[in-house]
């Protein structure tokens, strides 16, 4: 992020020396000069991205109120089109850059709002059109779908009219959205690249894969309900044992995917995977997903600025690690509910520094415990497994993710992530984690 802090920086100030330069009059005004409408939208966009970029609120505001009053741009729909255009573009360089539709949604939320992300959803259904389904990753067309992602308007001319009377806002704040959007597009870092980008896949799957992933969404299918029913139950110690039989389940079927992998020689590599470490607590929450991964022969790399982390492995693995960390999340979350607020001695409320304290702890317990049930799964399969040699298989896969790290990340560093200050809520942390649901088999297995 230093790097695009700097940009925005010197982007700032150029846009400064402008706004000073157009009130001393020496900066022709939009619509002089120029030839065509389509060419005074962009002028004005421009200028408001740049504003923008300077943090220059008025010249933002001037500029907007250019877009949506101004006859030359308003009247032909210069305006929106070139919005249009410019925010597929847009779209189009992030994936270049290296992000993914869910990372887009997602962080246009967080930066800007629900509404923005709706916009970013269709912007981003809109410049899927140009790509034929073939060159598209499957993981892309997953997100797509999870998001939505669909052209419902008619015509692209009329997507923000359409779009602001769907939203019940005016031309204004259409054009504002639209602008804010462009602006944030343009501003996205670098990100390690996940896979191809649309137009770079080429989707010609054997067909001896298919049974491999028939069978893995069966047992994710059991995964999640037993995840399901560790969330919902009332029991802490019912939710120990249906959370452990998840991951004990999920370590058994990555042991026994290694090994037919190993046996048939089918070729498979780490890949990656986005998840969103959200606010508050990030800190905490980003070990409990670097822990739950360790425990799934996973790695993590947390992008604290942008709101997620990468967890790079193989495909089962990361399906096992994204199930449990969303559902211990969840567990956690209602442990905290049930914990409730606190105060110090002094009548001041000390609540943030205890949910803190108790989310640091319970991750480290977690991890603990998920350490013990795969320790458990190994011993398991390497008893099973006659004639198979298992530790060299799951080492070798270990040391695949490894250097998949170091490829994607050369210049990976660590750091803290912050004191534990709260005894009462790394106490109670560590109550919860010991309840969190996790292990067993037998009950899991049967049709």
């Amino acid at each position: 992020m230093g790097k695009a802090n700097r940009e925005r920086r010197r982007a700032g100030e150029k846009a400064r020396r402008q706004s000073r330069a157009r009130q001393t009059g020496s900066v022709r005004p939009p619509g002089e000069g120029t030839s065509s409408p389509a060419e005074q939208a962009e002028l004005l966009i421009s200028e408001a991205v740049r504003a923008l970029f300077g943090q220059d609120d008025a010249g933002f505001q001037h500029w907007a109120d250019q877009l949506t009053v101004h006859p030359a741009v308003t009247g032909s729909q210069s305006a929106d089109r070139s919005l249009t255009t410019l925010l597929q573009r847009g779209v189009a360089t992030a994936w270049r850059r290296g992000w993914q539709p869910a990372d887009v949604i997602r962080f246009t939320g967080r930066e800007l709002g629900k509404r923005h992300s709706r916009l970013a959803t269709d912007v981003i259904a809109a410049e899927m059109r140009a790509y034929s389904a073939a060159t598209v990753d499957e993981q892309w067309e997953i997100q797509l779908t999870a998001a939505g992602a669909r052209v419902w308007w008619d015509g692209d001319d009329r997507h923000l009219p359409q779009w602001a009377a769907r939203e019940g806002i005016d031309r204004h704040s259409v054009v504002v959205c639209a602008l804010e959007l462009l602006h944030l597009l343009s501003a996205l870092p670098e990100l390690a690249p996940l896979g191809p980008p649309p137009g770079g896949a080429r989707r010609n799957v054997p067909t001896t894969a298919r049974p491999a992933q028939a069978v893995d969404q069966r047992i994710l299918g059991r995964v999640r309900a037993l995840l399901a029913k560790a969330e919902s139950t009332e029991f802490p110690e019912e939710a120990e044992a249906l959370s452990g039989r998840a991951q004990q389940l999920m370590a058994r079927h990555s042991i026994d995917h290694a090994l037919l992998a190993a046996e048939s020689g089918t070729p498979e590599e780490p890949i990656g995977r986005r998840l969103a470490i959200d606010n508050p607590y990030e800190a905490p929450k980003a070990v409990l997903l670097d822990l739950v991964a360790g425990a799934n022969r996973c790695r993590t790399v947390w992008h604290r600025e942008l709101g997620f982390s990468t967890v790079l492995g193989f495909p089962s693995d990361l399906d096992a690690v994204e199930l449990l960390f969303t559902s211990l999340l969840v567990q956690a979350t209602t442990a905290l509910v049930h914990a409730g607020s606190r105060q110090d001695a002094r009548g001041r409320s000390s609540t943030r520094s205890f949910r803190h304290s108790f989310l640091a702890a319970y991750a480290q317990r977690i991890g603990e415990r998920l350490d013990e049930a795969t320790g458990e799964a190994v011993r398991q399969a390497a008893a099973e497994a006659t004639g198979r040699d298992l530790l060299p298989v799951l080492a070798a896969r270990q040391e695949s993710v490894e250097q998949a790290v170091a490829t994607l990340f050369p210049k990976l560093t660590r750091h803290r992530v912050g004191a534990v200050r709260n005894h009462e809520g790394w106490v109670a942390g560590r109550a919860a984690a010991d309840l969190a649901s996790l292990n067993a088999r037998s009950e899991v297995t049967r049709d």
